[in-house]
């Protein structure tokens, strides 16, 4: 079913693949975050992430820090990298990593301008165009469903997402997997009534308990701050359109994970061990659930949604797709595939399985999804607690 879907990608010095080729600035300081947003409103081409957090960071939070910026800094779909920092140590360490993955990289460090932004400023545009210019010599070449990695989110479901958007998606993360690539799905809490039908799906009794584990962690940390789970999820938009219990949300929203064995449960940000569906205990909120994909290495995300949410990933491609008839007939320059037919049987799933595959393999080759070109995205890092 997948044999003829091969793209064009960018091969990486360790044999992995890019399907976009970024400068991403990255500011690893929290005074250095204006920095590196004026350097980029030069540099238009470039990505740009940035943390507002640096000292007195701890325990849980200090160690996720570490692992989402690095999982940013080291994407396949980022080229080259501009670092800027206040601290010279961590940002030694980072173009030290950066640089052993073989990517072009410049760290730029406020203490050798003497804190002058503006003289920082302008070494660091000199800098960001060569790199831009040595990342536009590069050529695509043929990749394989096998080298792909995804992530797969739901937001402003409908009653539409579980019946046809999510077993869509589902669908396809089963094929993905089959040809030997990964597959990333998160959104923990969102398991609540529904974890049963993930945990037959765990690979192992350990495995099985993890999951189980994770949410309990959740909801007894929700209950703790005197969260009612119940009377907060379903939302007001997700109600108004249909959904009636968070159970019934649940249903349809592991449906995106597909049906095959979970390999694994990952960390906010971790990267999965090898080939498959695995699950990660993160955040449901889509900021911070597409951003933990990311630094895992999702290269693109596919990201149903019932009556619109234009929120995307910055660093990889999200394909956002409805079956919901009105939301693809009025956000036009949202939805970037309609599989509304499903719901009237013009279209069967194997059929729109095989449409969403070439429409994926069409984006990761280079096409343009509406969220990239309005530039609707973001990547961000969750926190724990809080700082000294």
């Amino acid at each position: 079913m997948t044999d003829n879907f091969q793209f064009d990608a960018y091969r990486r010095p360790d044999g992995s693949i890019g399907l976009r080729n970024d400068l991403l600035i990255l500011s690893i300081s929290g005074l250095a975050a204006p920095i590196a947003q004026r350097i980029g409103s030069i540099l238009k081409q470039a990505k740009v992430i940035t943390t507002a957090y640096t000292g007195g960071i701890i325990a849980e939070d200090a160690s996720l820090r570490l692992r989402m910026l690095e999982g940013f800094a080291l994407h396949p779909n980022v080229g080259a990298v501009l670092v800027v920092s206040c601290n010279f140590p961590e940002g030694r360490r980072f173009r030290d990593r950066i640089a052993a993955s073989g990517r072009p990289v410049e760290m730029l460090v406020l203490d050798d301008f003497g804190h002058d932004s503006l003289r920082l400023t302008d070494a660091a545009v000199r800098a960001g165009a060569r790199l831009l210019q040595q990342l536009s010599a590069a050529r695509r070449s043929r990749a394989d469903l096998s080298e792909l990695c995804i992530g797969v989110e739901c937001g402003r479901s409908d009653t539409t997402s579980g019946i046809a958007s999510n077993p869509l998606v589902g669908h396809v993360a089963d094929a993905i997997a089959d040809a030997g690539g990964r597959v990333i799905a998160g959104e923990t809490m969102e398991w609540f009534g529904a974890e049963h039908l993930l945990e037959k799906r765990a690979k192992t009794p350990e495995i099985m308990q993890a999951l189980r584990d994770a949410l309990n962690r959740r909801i007894d940390r929700a209950e703790a701050a005197g969260i009612d789970l119940i009377g907060t999820n379903p939302g007001p938009v997700n109600i108004a359109m249909g959904l009636s219990t968070l159970e019934e949300k649940s249903l349809g929203a592991v449906k995106k994970s597909g049906s095959v064995p979970i390999q694994g449960l990952l960390q906010q940000g971790e990267a999965p061990g090898g080939s498959g569906v695995w699950l990660m205990d993160q955040p449901y909120y889509s900021p911070e659930s597409l951003s933990g994909f990311v630094a895992a290495g999702a290269h693109m995300i596919l990201f149903t949604t019932g009556p619109g949410n234009n929120f995307v990933s910055l660093l990889a491609p999200t394909i956002k797709l409805s079956a919901n008839a009105d939301t693809c007939a009025n956000l036009i320059e949202q939805i970037d595939f309609d599989a509304s037919a499903i719901l009237t049987g013009a279209l069967g799933f194997a059929e729109a399985t095989q449409m969403l595959l070439a429409r994926m393999v069409d984006v990761a080759s280079g096409t343009l999804t509406y969220g990239e070109i309005l530039s609707e995205g973001a990547e961000t890092i969750s926190r724990c607690g809080e700082s000294l």
